[in-house]
């Protein structure tokens, strides 16, 4: 019984980071660790969607932290992109709005993270936006996965 939830626990510790990595900059993908473990059946799907979530959207809090702090650099030669790139960025954020964080959890969704922190967007509505982006993609993922298992 001890090895189950320790084996859980493993699991679960696994996810976490593999979301929290995707949510970054960095190239990490958790939709298969995710899929894998809820098709496995040794943990409960609610821990599986809390511990993705939590890890995506605290990966997301990262860039949105660097987003905070990097544009004081955008003046040194190494700075990621150019000035009319990130002017674009700003004047795109800045027409769609904090409501552009509903489109966290797409492909380009780290990049938005990041124009949030650059754009001052306040924290409680970056994180509510984000949270509810990033909880939104993983149970739509849990029930595609159970209806292809004929569960639904």
């Amino acid at each position: 019984m001890t090895l189950d939830i320790l084996e859980g626990a493993a699991a679960l510790g696994g996810l976490f980071l593999a979301a929290f990595g995707a949510a970054t900059l960095l190239p990490f993908q958790s939709e298969f660790v995710f899929v894998a473990l809820q098709l496995s059946g040794k943990v409960p799907l609610g821990a599986i969607l809390v511990a993705a979530s939590i890890g995506n959207t605290l990966g997301s809090v990262v860039n949105y932290v660097l987003g905070r702090g990097i544009e004081r650099f955008r003046h040194r030669r190494w700075f990621p992109v150019t000035q009319a790139q990130l002017a674009r960025a700003q004047r795109w954020y800045a027409r769609w709005g904090v409501w552009t964080l509903l489109l966290s959890w797409a492909p380009l969704g780290d990049a938005v993270t990041v124009i949030a922190g650059i754009m001052r967007t306040r924290w409680w509505v970056f994180l509510g936006l984000v949270a509810l982006a990033k909880t939104g993609r993983y149970a739509v993922l849990a029930w595609i996965t159970a209806a292809a298992q004929g569960a639904v």
